[in-house]
């Protein structure tokens, strides 16, 4: 018990979760690559400015809810464009590979606003004895996974989303592997998930619950990605990724 109090204590710095530490276990980020693209199982994104963006997007949004002291550290660059030359001038004297438009600033801020003054998220999101960006740790299907909850409240684990379309969010949902999410959130942190999500056109807030059929398609993700897992980059695979091909009909 000792040793996996230690361990959720050092997840809880970013550097170590997102780093050589922290892979030591699977996480629900993992699952897309695993069952779409395990060439790239843990490759780093560092040339994809989409997706560069989008982390630096959401780890704003999460910030200003959860850890205020962070989100006053995001990097904001009031240019019109990436290409521009202030931006890679910017880049350049802060040493750093990326950074978020002022427009996108404005935008989160504009996002977290229109969440908090919905009365239902606002409270679950900080209500009295909350508990923010808890790491925890758990075997699952014989393979250790982690996960770090956002809000972990007296009855759930709160999850925040951004989307653009929330209309689509019942596939979305899917897509994003959101159901994987929350199969092992409850495994890992024993109680149910709800997502409060806003839309980043519109602005709409909505309220999901996690229905058991979401829970049954997420655990059969994770039993596939564990097989995927197993078979490539386990401690005795069985075939060599180069191997890798995709299979269908059509």
């Amino acid at each position: 018990m000792t040793k996996t109090k230690d361990i959720i204590e050092s997840l809880k710095d970013d550097t170590l979760y997102y780093g050589d530490f922290g892979k030591q276990y699977l996480s629900n980020s993992d699952i897309d690559k695993l069952l779409n693209n395990p060439k790239q199982f843990r490759q780093p994104d560092t040339h994809d400015t989409n997706r560069l963006t989008a982390f630096a997007f959401g780890r704003y949004f999460h910030h200003s809810f959860l850890e205020p002291d962070k989100a006053m550290q995001t990097l904001c660059v009031d240019v019109a464009s990436r290409n521009s030359k202030a931006y890679k001038e910017f880049l350049l004297s802060n040493e750093v590979d990326h950074a978020l438009l002022g427009k996108e600033c404005t935008q989160v801020v504009e996002l977290v606003e229109e969440v908090n003054s919905k009365y239902e998220c606002f409270d679950l999101i900080h209500a009295d004895g909350n508990v923010y960006e808890q790491p925890g740790i758990k075997e699952i299907k014989g393979q250790m996974w982690k996960g770090k909850a956002d809000i972990i409240t007296d009855e759930f684990i709160v999850d925040l989303k951004t989307t653009s379309k929330i209309t689509d969010f019942y596939w979305s949902a899917r897509k994003f592997n959101y159901d994987s999410q929350a199969y092992i959130y409850q495994e890992i942190f024993g109680k149910p998930m709800k997502f409060i999500v806003v839309d980043k056109i519109t602005k709409m807030v909505g309220v999901f619950d996690v229905t058991e059929e979401a829970l049954q398609r997420g655990e059969e993700k994770v039993e596939r990605a564990i097989e995927v897992y197993h078979k490539f980059f386990g401690e005795n695979p069985t075939e060599e990724i180069s191997n890798y091909i995709i299979r269908g009909n059509i």
